[in-house]
């Protein structure tokens, strides 16, 4: 069974497999690999490569990054919400795809955005991955003082609309060709603050 974990630089081999395999597709979930310094906000940009990420300092540095990035106290560009990145992991301890929780909404996710967005990856679809890592960020979203969530995926996507709306996604409307869901969370019986995987 799929689990969520914080991401760790033991995934290092998987991760770029999987990033290989994921052939330039748009990954929600993932986060950036560019993002330009913000004077403005003390953000001081960074700039991932496929090739830098095959040295294990770099693919560290990887790490601390999307870790940090949940703490308020982080800079981040003017615009950006802290977000807890989570990757998800099979049974085999391989990583096989992300999945984001942005804390806050701005104008931007409200529309089309949404608090979560996840990606899977292509060898590892329609095993009930995403379904399974999305239930895990909503016993963590109730965890954070949310009562509900938004999702959102394109109006084609029929495989997110699906894991959405499984997960007791209410459809409100649509909005510039994205689908938007309200899930409510989930409560959880793991103490308050245990720790992700």
């Amino acid at each position: 069974m799929a689990q969520i974990v914080r991401p760790d630089a033991r995934y290092q081999r998987s991760y770029l497999e999987a990033h290989d395999e994921f052939a330039g597709e748009h990954r929600d979930g993932e986060g950036l690999w560019q993002l330009e310094a913000d004077p403005t906000t003390g953000f001081a940009g960074f700039d991932f490569t496929r090739e830098g990420l095959e040295d294990p300092d770099e693919f560290r540095r990887l790490v601390q990054v999307r870790r940090a990035d949940e703490l308020p106290e982080t800079p981040r560009p003017a615009h950006f919400v802290p977000c807890t990145f989570l990757w998800v992991v099979d049974d085999g301890d391989d990583y096989v795809g992300s999945i984001a929780f942005r804390h806050e909404l701005t104008p931007f996710l409200l529309e089309q955005g949404g608090h979560v967005g996840y990606s899977i990856r292509p060898s590892a679809r329609r095993r009930g991955h995403a379904g399974t890592a999305l239930r895990q960020v909503l016993e963590l979203a109730v965890e954070m003082g949310h009562e509900r969530v938004l999702l959102t995926c394109d109006e084609d996507n029929v495989a997110s609309r699906a894991t959405i709306e499984a997960a007791g996604g209410q459809y409100e409307d649509s909005r510039a060709g994205k689908r938007r869901y309200w899930v409510p969370t989930i409560a959880t019986d793991r103490p308050a603050g245990a720790a992700i995987g």
